[in-house]
């Protein structure tokens, strides 16, 4: 029975856990012994488990973070701890995602890897593996990464330092440490990603999309919920202006009052700061829940700033619904011109104009979202194309 072992900073929580979580269910259902490695909470999993470090730990790795901009180069003692586990289990596969989020040393972790030398996929959620500091940089403008980092301009995003700008050495430690290792498949989420690796020092690996995908039986149509006339919706686990929440409130401006607008995720601080004619919800775990709220809305706007695709699109076409977003990132991936409609870059003008052509023509239609989320983004499919992938390796 070949083994697969994970690495991601979380276990069964939050999107990228989640995923991981799935794929070690259907490596289970395809005849793998499933392992996760994770840096925190206390998930429940279906995969066997593997706890990397301590909760103090990790504060001590976000407090150098924060002192000396050194992110992922903490943790040295929990990671070697870590590594003496990996020997004795003796996986067939190693699966990365993301290895930063103040848990995990990643020039120890490449240098095992290395030593190591079996196959090692790598799935890229963001940015950070090929910069000198962030996970984002579209809405800075920043293109630095892609000869050598430098006076970063977004040292107070995450992973945030307030002293030291250690940008210059930070990129040349991450391409030192992550070249060199022969069998390594990278693994974009969106084409958009697949793109911006080819601009980066991580440039020669091969590379293979794999979308995400999402609970296609949970997040539908739901039948008792009828349409609403001009009930625009926005999705977000965190609302920031990355996301678009300033982008809302120029629209509530902008559009008609009969336009209801109601954005879920926000903080009970920022929903007591909306304008009049914004409905703010909270955040729910309960997909049906969420899915009513898909299923009634007539369009969902998703105005990010920065992303690399968004499963709040694919969401909302599972549940039968358009989806008008920026040209940000892979967002446009989700949705063809059946589904939805992409406009330009920040351009609130052409968002609230594409919003008015579909509430008021109705060009689009719930078969054609729901039929695109099932054929494409289905997480089960997803799931499958890495254990494909695997295979395709290990043979």
């Amino acid at each position: 029975m070949p083994k697969l072992l994970q690495i991601n900073v979380t276990a069964n929580w939050g999107s990228t856990g989640r995923i991981a979580e799935g794929i070690g269910e259907c490596a289970i259902n395809n005849g793998w012994e499933s392992w996760i490695a994770y840096g925190r909470g206390n998930p429940i999993s279906k995969s066997h488990l593997i706890s990397i470090g301590t909760v103090f730990d990790m504060y001590l790795h976000g407090i150098q973070t924060r002192l000396l901009d050194n992110h992922g180069l903490a943790s040295k003692a929990v990671t070697k701890s870590f590594i003496k586990q990996v020997k004795h289990l003796k996986p067939d596969v190693i699966h990365l995602h993301n290895i930063h989020g103040y848990y995990i040393n990643y020039e120890i972790l490449f240098d095992f890897l290395k030593e190591w030398g079996g196959p090692v996929i790598w799935t890229l959620h963001d940015c950070w593996s090929f910069t000198g500091h962030c996970a984002y940089y579209t809405y800075s403008k920043c293109d630095f990464w892609q000869t050598h980092c430098h006076n970063c301009p977004q040292l107070g995003n995450y992973p945030a330092s307030i002293l030291i700008d250690r940008s210059i050495r930070n990129f040349d430690d991450k391409r030192n440490a992550f070249f060199g290792l022969k069998n390594l498949f990278l693994t974009p989420v969106s084409n958009w990603l697949e793109g911006e690796l080819k601009k980066s020092f991580l440039k020669d690996y091969p590379t293979t999309v794999i979308h995400n995908g999402i609970d296609i039986i949970n997040f539908r149509p739901t039948p008792v919920i009828r349409k609403e006339k001009k009930h625009i919706l926005g999705v977000a686990s965190v609302w920031d202006t990355r996301k678009g929440l300033n982008e809302f409130k120029i629209l509530r401006k902008q559009l008609p009052l009969d336009y209801k607008i109601t954005l879920i995720g926000l903080s009970p601080k920022q929903i007591h700061a909306l304008p009049d004619g914004i409905n703010g919800v909270e955040r729910t775990n309960s997909i049906s829940e969420l899915a009513e709220w898909y299923s009634k809305a007539t369009v969902f706007v998703n105005p990010t700033l920065e992303d690399t695709f968004p499963t709040t699109n694919l969401e909302a076409l599972a549940c039968g619904t358009p989806v008008i977003t920026y040209r940000t990132g892979g967002s446009p991936e989700a949705i063809d011109s059946n589904t939805g409609i992409v406009v330009p870059y920040h351009d609130t003008h052409s968002l609230g104009n594409a919003i008015k052509y579909v509430c008021d023509e109705k060009p689009f239609n719930s078969y054609d979202c729901r039929h695109r989320a099932e054929n494409l983004f289905d997480q089960k499919k997803a799931f499958t194309e890495y254990i494909n992938l695997y295979h395709s390796i290990l043979s």
